[in-house]
């Protein structure tokens, strides 16, 4: 059962990765949208550019199964932060059942 150990901890880790991925996402488009960040800054349009790219097709995935837009908000990055959290734990939980 060691075997499995090292895959699961690459797992984790990119899921880990994809979730502040989304994080920072979320978090840049607040700051462009309330104008705390200039929308012009190029390495900002840079940055959003590279994460769109990132998240854009899981976002649409979630879209097709779940259409949550709330007076125009859309609540897939949320749907996706919950799911990327819950396959962390049972990551861990799995991690923790091989260990053991």
């Amino acid at each position: 059962m060691v075997i499995f150990d090292p895959f699961l901890e690459i797992l984790g880790l990119i899921v880990d990765i994809y979730f502040k991925i989304v994080v920072v996402q979320v978090v840049l488009f607040w700051l462009i949208h309330f104008k705390i960040l200039e929308p012009s800054n190029k390495y900002a349009l840079k940055t959003v550019e590279l994460l769109d790219k990132a998240t854009t097709p899981v976002y649409d995935k979630i879209k097709s199964k779940i259409p949550l837009v709330f007076s125009g908000i859309d609540f897939s990055p949320f749907v996706l932060l919950l799911v990327l959290y819950f396959i962390s734990r049972l990551i861990l939980s799995l991690r923790i059942l091989v260990a053991g």
